[in-house]
């Protein structure tokens, strides 16, 4: 009596089939991950530039002094491949930074996340209480 030894090609398509089964389940959690993640370094990037234009307001009793420029900070740099950083509304008492996502950052829950000097933040062109909570 010969006992053959090795795998059989249902066995082989069951565990193709059981690999498969989790790539499904857990590629799309982990995309969600990463927007999450990416989000939040944008949300932490606004925050730093808001205490720079605070620090730039208690030094010139305005956010908008004359020859003023936004510096280059290191988060800039590390969010750049997926957010777009800017400020609009840039005045003497105002400012408003906005993180608007790159074509990487795929991110229909947020959209635009926004920060202002009154410290309001806003996602999706809004400040409803329900997109913060969950954008910020």
């Amino acid at each position: 009596m010969n006992k053959q030894l090795g795998v059989t090609l249902i066995e082989l398509m069951v565990a193709v089939a059981i690999v498969g089964i989790l790539a499904a389940v857990a590629v799309p959690s982990y995309q969600a991950h990463i927007v999450r993640s990416n989000r939040t370094a944008a949300s932490a990037c606004l925050a730093e530039y808001a205490q720079f234009m605070e620090r730039n307001y208690t030094s010139n009793m305005s956010y908008n002094p004359a020859g003023f420029t936004m510096p280059t900070l290191q988060c800039r740099n590390d969010v750049a491949r997926r957010y777009t950083l800017g400020i609009a509304n840039l005045a003497a008492r105002t400012y408003r930074l906005t993180a608007t996502p790159t074509s990487l950052q795929n991110d229909p829950d947020c959209g635009v996340l926004t920060l202002d000097q009154a410290g309001a933040k806003g996602a999706n062109g809004g400040f409803a209480a329900a997109d913060i909570q969950k954008c910020w």
